[in-house]
């Protein structure tokens, strides 16, 4: 039975794959800062600040699937946070790379995380493909910079994969929760203008891509994990107020009240394009929630 290692397997993601794996005869553990008795999960502690890790769990392991990193939306952004959300990700890559590169493994398979953010945090009518260049933005360049460390596994003779993931949705997701509840309370209105894309997977699908990416060795570089059906953020209000049954009165929430209220994160609420998912497609993946629509069913 093949290892699966996460990092980041306690998280929202990493817990559904972590059953969606095992459900697919794969063995699973976890690389974590701390120990949860509560799950019966092999787990190894490690610590990229410090440089610390159980090789044991580097040893056993066929495949690592990399999702840690600091919560984008964890809280207000400040210097000290994008630091976090910077170092958590690429530091941490770097650290697994290092470790990897130098001490006894079978690992044949590498993938990363990353996040629709590489493209910028712009509006346009361009579609984006993953062979088109990286935003100027802070999200962006972590993005980047995130990937050239993951793509080091692939100059080691490593399968490496690139998960480009938009924002993630299901009943439980955090992204939906917030979207929802003002539109269930009645109070739902489109972000800034309405007219930026919403780029969005829903959970079911992207756990599906990480498990195409384990199982199918055809999978190798960057793919977008996007609905391959574009939505815009007014339109997507429209489609949940009427999911809930509501109607949509209040007139469109002004970007320097969205600026106030979040800061500089603000801008990934204001800006969004349309990101195609025709590559991870056209390699034999299939959607089940192609659009918004297919929630409700």
């Amino acid at each position: 039975m093949k290892n699966i290692l996460i990092t980041g397997g306690s998280g929202f993601v990493g817990m559904q794959l972590t059953n969606l794996l095992k459900a697919n005869g794969y063995e699973v553990s976890w690389l974590t800062r701390k120990i949860n008795t509560n799950i019966d999960i092999p787990q190894y502690l490690w610590n990229w600040e410090n440089k610390k890790i159980e090789t044991e769990a580097i040893e056993k392991a066929y495949a690592i699937i990399h999702l840690a990193g600091a919560n984008v939306n964890g809280q207000r952004w400040n210097k000290k946070w994008k630091k976090e959300i910077y170092d958590s990700r690429v530091k941490s890559t770097d650290f697994l790379f290092e470790i990897i590169s130098k001490h006894p493994n079978k690992i044949k398979v590498f993938v990363s995380s990353s996040a629709t953010g590489y493209y910028g945090l712009v509006t346009s009518e361009k579609i984006f493909y993953e062979t088109d260049f990286a935003g100027k933005d802070f999200l962006a360049t972590t993005c980047n910079d995130w990937e050239q460390a993951a793509n080091k596994f692939s100059n080691i003779g490593i399968r490496t994969s690139i998960i480009r993931t938009g924002v993630i949705f299901s009943e439980s997701s955090e992204a939906y929760k917030k979207i929802s509840l003002p539109i269930r309370l009645g109070f739902g209105a489109a972000i800034g203008s309405g007219k930026q894309y919403f780029p969005w997977i829903h959970l079911d699908d992207l756990c599906g891509i990480y498990l195409k990416a384990i199982s199918d060795n055809s999978i190798q570089g960057i793919f977008n994990a996007v609905a391959p059906m574009f939505i815009k953020n007014v339109d997507l209000t429209k489609a949940m107020a009427n999911h809930f049954n509501k109607r949509i009165w209040l007139p469109n929430i002004p970007p320097t009240v969205i600026r106030l209220l979040f800061g500089e994160i603000a801008e990934s609420l204001l800006n969004g394009n349309r990101i195609s998912s025709e590559k991870i497609i056209k390699c034999g993946f299939r959607f089940k929630y192609s659009g918004i629509d297919d929630l409700n069913h």
